[in-house]
């Protein structure tokens, strides 16, 4: 669920800044064609240095340097397709390049708007409202505040956020539903639903229409507070709108509500109308069966979730996210076996390496104590994928051994967790809390301080000790006290 609503608040975000509905279709149209395409080499060049977190601008400058040329407006599109891809980075890279070599000037306020929000992304709240004071009143419009609004919805500061929605009430800029669908869905996450029904009330004291977006995220706020009867009488509103055009998600939203109350039989009955509705173009439906047969595995329903599976792959190649739903809804099923064959399926055919993918069979190894097979596995996905594993395979291993008593290994392997440079992976604080009672109770104090420089300098914990807190025993015995309380938070 938490994945379908992050598309739905990226919808609103891009209405947010003003794309026009007939824009965003020549966008996803373009990615396709750029995708597909052996001409579009600089885009290909841009995403070969993404694929290793490096700095495009160099890629951009041998653009130049090779006497190439580029459009304007075709680098906005790209631009605009990074930042689909979630790497604000890199597109901040690219718009800063275009203007710093004055190839691009931010006259719009669309543009404005874009740059105030990748600023925002890549190097925080603090150096986005820096940007938003310096711009100048002239292109201070509605996308701009728009803009804004969502960078403080996106991060979840909701006190900024509502003194950005009072200004747009101040300079009437609230006309339309995107910025109410904006704060609804944020207080619809923090769990304000009076606020949200307050928002919602002002919308219709105004004679605003209610789009997709104002229904959906007053549906997943009634499914969030298990409001089963609210949620209904919402669903029966929609459905007699013949003004709303229903889509599969809209039963998909129901099903998890009725799922959350218990409710089976009322589950199936919206899972069979969400699955009727999945008439969308191929990669759109693809990802409804890939929603779909994960909440039959909720429901213990093996013989749907493979029904979906097979009428997915008869529609063509299957993707990593595909095979990762399936074999981690049969792992939920407790049927490894078929997780098995599934993996080995998607390994003799997979042509992008996920680690997250044989993750899942460690993890569950590790836990049913099979530690030799994890290991197996971890050294077999290494040798197919050519790439160190992350922080999760060892934190997987780590807790795993420490569940089967063998701390020393536990201990080496949660050492590894750590030095994996996770990208947000949260260690399993009861594994590296019992690693750490093991090395003290055994004296390995040296091994102590290892942990914690390497907690310190992977970013896991903001707190360490300062060199005199860890020159006496005493000193350090005070600090671990500290540390195992701040791990049972």
């Amino acid at each position: 669920m938490s994945l379908l609503l992050s598309r739905f608040s990226s919808n609103i975000w891009c209405a947010c800044y003003g794309v026009p509905r007939a824009f965003r279709v020549l966008l996803y149209s373009t990615q396709t064609l750029i995708s597909s395409s052996s001409k579009d080499t600089l885009y290909e060049r841009i995403l070969t240095a993404g694929e290793h977190r490096g700095s495009i601008v160099p890629v951009l400058d041998q653009w130049v340097e090779e006497g190439r040329t580029f459009n304007e407006y075709d680098l906005k599109i790209k631009i605009k397709l990074l930042r689909n891809y979630k790497r604000f980075s890199h597109a901040l890279q690219l718009s800063e390049w275009l203007r710093n070599k004055r190839y691009l000037h931010l006259s719009s306020p669309g543009d404005v708007a874009v740059q105030l929000d990748l600023v925002s992304k890549v190097h925080g709240l603090e150096e986005a409202e820096k940007y938003f004071s310096n711009i100048p009143d002239g292109l201070r419009t509605y996308h701009v505040y728009s803009a804004l609004l969502n960078c403080y919805a996106y991060v979840k500061s909701v006190q900024k956020a509502e003194t950005i929605m009072q200004k747009m009430r101040e300079l009437g800029f609230l006309k339309i539903s995107l910025p109410y669908n904006v704060m609804m869905d944020l207080y619809a996450k923090m769990g304000k639903r009076e606020k949200l029904d307050a928002l919602f009330q002002e919308m219709e004291e105004r004679g605003m229409v209610h789009d997709k977006a104002t229904s959906y995220i007053r549906l997943n706020s009634f499914v969030t507070a298990s409001d089963i009867e609210g949620m209904e009488k919402l669903l029966m509103k929609i459905e007699s709108d013949p003004l709303f055009t229903l889509h599969w998600n809209t039963y998909v939203i129901a099903a998890t509500g009725y799922l959350k109350a218990g409710r089976v039989e009322k589950t199936l009955e919206m899972l069979k109308k969400s699955e009727q509705l999945c008439v969308c173009d191929g990669k759109r439906r693809r990802f409804a069966y890939g929603i779909l047969l994960t909440i039959y595995a909720s429901l213990a329903r093996k013989d749907e979730v493979y029904r979906l599976w097979y009428l997915l792959k008869k529609m063509g190649k299957v993707n990593n996210k595909g095979y990762f739903r399936m074999i981690s809804s049969l792992v939920k099923l407790d049927d490894i076996d078929g997780a098995e064959t599934i993996f080995e399926e998607w390994e003799s055919q997979c042509s992008s390496f996920d680690f997250q993918i044989p993750n899942l069979l460690i993890n569950v190894y590790s836990k049913k104590g099979l530690l030799e097979k994890a290991e197996a596995f971890v050294k077999r996905a290494v040798e197919r994928g050519g790439k160190e594993p992350p922080a999760g395979t060892w934190d997987h291993l780590a807790t795993g051994y420490y569940k089967d008593n063998q701390m020393a290994k536990a201990v080496e392997n949660m050492k590894k967790a750590i030095s994996a440079n996770p990208c947000g992976w949260k260690l399993n604080r009861v594994t590296l809390k019992a690693c750490l009672e093991f090395l003290e109770k055994n004296g390995h104090v040296e091994a102590i301080e290892e942990f914690t420089r390497l907690l310190g300098e992977h970013g896991h914990f903001s707190y360490l000790p300062g060199e005199n807190d860890i020159k006496e025993n005493s000193a350090r015995l005070k600090y671990l006290n500290k540390f195992s309380k701040l791990l049972s938070r």
